[in-house]
C-alpha cells in the first residue's frame, strides 16, 4: 500500500504542473487563433484605433523618440567542447569505493562507456558470469536478423490423402502463443495469439467445406536438438524453473493452473486445441499424433503473434527465460538454418559480428537466456550491444533499449532502488541478471548533467547469504552513475 500511495502521489506531483502548462498553452492557442481569425477574415475594423492594452506593438512611439531595431540577445555562455562527456576521474572516485564492497565477492567486473562515442571511461575486471544480461545479446540479434515487424505464425493445415488425411496443428515458434484470449478486463501486452481463436477459425473453414469430423496431429518440428540445454542445471526442467523449449506450446509450457511446467508442451498445446475444436462443433476422432506436415499441405487457418519488437520489449522487461530461448532458436533458424540451442548461439554470434559488436574469445555462452552457469561474457561485449541498440542509423534495434526496466518503476527493477538516492530513479534503465552466486546489471544511465552512458556491473562470486546486500550494492553503484554530476566541466 505504501508503494501505491507513493506512486500515486508522485504521479500527481509530476503531472499537475504538466497539466497546468498544457492548459496555459491551450488557452494561449485559443486566444491566438481567435485573434488570427479576426485579422484574417477582417472581423475587426481597421479604422478602430489600437488598444494599448491588447496591441502594444501597434502603438507608435512618442514624438521625437527613436526606438532601436530589435536584435537577437547574445548567448549567456558558450558550451565548451567537453560538456556532455563523462569524466573518468569523477566516475572512478564515485565507483571505486562502492565496488570494493566485500559483499560483492572476489570477482567484480564493471565498465562504463560514453554511449555516443563508445569511449571507455571506467573499467574494472575482465569477465564474469552474466546471468540474464545474456538476454540483451538475444534481443539485439533477433531484431537484426528477423526485423522488428516480424510476426510468428501458428497454422492449421490439411495434410495427406484418403484415410491418411489429417488436420495438423503446426507450431511456428511463437513464444507467447496462449491457450485462450485474455479477458477483456485484463488486457496483456503484447497481444497474444491463442489456440481458442485458431480453433474457431479452423471450425469455420471446415464447416464451410462441409467437413464436420477429422483426425488431428501436431507438428513441432521447426526446432531441433534437445529441448533443454545440456549446459543447464539438471534440476531446472524437473523443478519447473524453465519449460522444455518447443516450437509449439501454449502459455510458455505452463499448465492452466499457472503453477509449474507441463512435461510435454507440444502435446499439451495440441490437447488444448482439440478441446477447443470440439467446443466449436468439430468432431475430433482418434488419438493425437505427432506428424510433420508436408510442403503441399492445404492451408486452413492461422493466427499470428504481436510484432517482434513488442515481444523483445516484454522479454527484457520481465526477464522471460522461455521467450528468450525461443527467440534464440528463431535466430539460429534464420541465420544458420538450425533452430536449436547450438544453432541459436551460432546465429546470435554471427548477428553480433555483422553489427560490429566486439565478440572475443573470452565471450562464451550456451543459451539465449543466461540460465547456464557456464556462460561467461566480457563487459565490452555487453557495452557493444547497448551501443548498437542506440545507433542513430538503426532505429529497428531500439526495442532493446525500450525493453530495459526503469529503476524503481518497471519490470524486474520495479521494487528495487528504494534505498538509493531518489535522483537515480528514472535515470537508470538496466537489464538485471540473477543466478545463485551471481548478480549483474547492464544498461544505460543519464546523469544529472544530461550525459548518457552505457554501463555493465557484474559480480559472480557472491556468497549465498549475502545475495540481497550484493544486489543492493550493485544498485547503489548504478544509482551513483545516474545520480551524479559526472561530466567533464560540470564543476561539481
Amino acid at each position: 500500500m505504501r508503494q501505491a500511495g507513493w506512486r500515486s502521489g508522485r504521479l500527481l506531483t509530476t503531472w499537475l504542473p504538466v497539466a497546468l502548462v498544457l492548459g496555459l498553452l491551450a488557452s494561449g492557442f485559443a486566444v491566438y487563433r481567435w485573434d488570427l481569425d479576426e485579422r484574417w477574415f477582417g472581423a475587426s475594423s481597421s479604422s478602430t484605433p489600437p488598444d494599448p492594452g491588447t496591441e502594444p506593438a501597434a502603438v507608435p512611439p512618442p514624438a521625437g523618440v527613436t526606438l532601436p531595431a530589435p536584435t537577437a540577445p547574445a548567448a549567456v555562455a558558450s558550451p565548451g567542447a567537453d560538456v556532455g562527456r563523462p569524466a573518468p576521474r569523477k566516475l572512478a572516485r564515485l565507483l571505486d569505493p562502492l565496488l570494493a564492497d566485500p559483499d560483492l565477492g572476489a570477482n567484480v567486473v564493471a565498465a562504463v562507456a560514453d554511449l555516443s562515442t563508445g569511449r571507455l571511461v571506467y573499467s574494472k575486471g575482465a569477465k564474469a558470469r552474466p546471468a540474464s544480461t545474456t538476454k540483451l545479446l538475444t534481443a539485439l540479434a533477433a531484431l537484426h536478423v528477423l526485423g522488428p515487424d516480424h510476426r510468428f505464425v501458428t497454422r492449421v493445415v490439411l495434410d495427406g490423402t484418403g484415410k491418411q488425411r489429417r488436420l495438423v496443428l503446426v507450431g511456428g515458434g511463437d513464444p507467447y502463443l496462449a491457450g485462450k484470449p485474455a479477458p477483456p478486463d485484463e488486457p496483456v501486452y503484447p497481444h497474444r495469439a491463442d489456440l481458442r481463436t485458431l480453433a474457431r477459425k479452423t471450425a469455420e473453414a471446415l464447416t464451410a467445406s462441409g467437413v464436420s469430423a477429422t483426425r488431428l496431429a501436431y507438428d513441432d518440428s521447426l526446432f531441433t536438438g534437445p529441448d533443454a540445454s545440456p549446459q543447464w542445471e539438471p534440476s531446472y526442467v524437473p523443478t519447473g524453473v524453465v519449460s522444455r523449449i518447443r516450437a509449439l506450446w501454449a502459455d510458455e509450457g505452463r499448465p492452466e493452473s499457472g503453477s509449474g511446467r507441463v512435461s510435454d508442451p507440444s502435446l499439451t498445446a495440441a490437447t488444448y486445441f482439440a478441446r477447443e475444436l470440439r467446443a466449436a462443433g468439430v468432431l475430433v476422432r482418434g488419438p493425437l499424433a505427432r506428424r510433420v506436415a508436408g510442403d503441399g499441405a492445404e492451408p486452413v487457418a492461422e493466427v499470428e503473434s504481436a510484432p517482434l519488437s513488442e515481444i523483445v520489449e516484454r522479454m527484457l522487461t520481465v526477464s522471460d527465460n522461455e521467450a528468450a530461448e525461443v527467440l534464440a532458436h528463431q535466430v539460429g533458424l534464420a541465420a544458420v538454418g538450425e533452430g536449436s540451442f547450438a544453432g541459436g548461439v551460432r546465429g546470435v554470434r554471427q548477428a553480433l559480428t555483422e553489427l560490429g559488436v566486439p565478440v572475443g574469445p573470452d565471450d562464451v555462452w550456451y543459451d539465449g537466456s543466461g540460465l547456464s552457469r557456464a556462460d561467461v561474457l566480457t563487459p565490452g561485449l555487453l557495452l557493444g550491444v547497448l551501443r548498437a541498440a542506440a545507433a542513430a542509423d538503426r532505429p529497428d534495434l531500439r526495442a532493446v533499449l525500450a525493453g530495459l526496466p526503469v529503476a524503481g518503476f518497471t519490470g524486474s527493477l520495479e521494487y528495487r532502488f528504494e534505498s538509493t538516492p531518489p535522483d537515480a530513479r528514472g535515470h537508470v534503465r538496466a537489464k538485471t541478471g540473477t543466478l545463485r552466486g551471481t548478480r549483474s546489471l547492464a544498461g544505460i544511465a543519464t546523469d544529472l548533467d544530461g550525459t548518457t552512458v552505457a554501463f555493465v556491473l557484474m559480480a559472480d562470486r557472491v556468497r549465498f547469504a549475502r545475495s540481497t546486500v550484493a544486489q543492493e550494492a550493485l544498485d547503489a553503484a548504478a544509482a551513483a552513475i545516474g545520480g551524479c554530476h559526472c561530466s567533464v566541466g560540470a564543476g561539481r
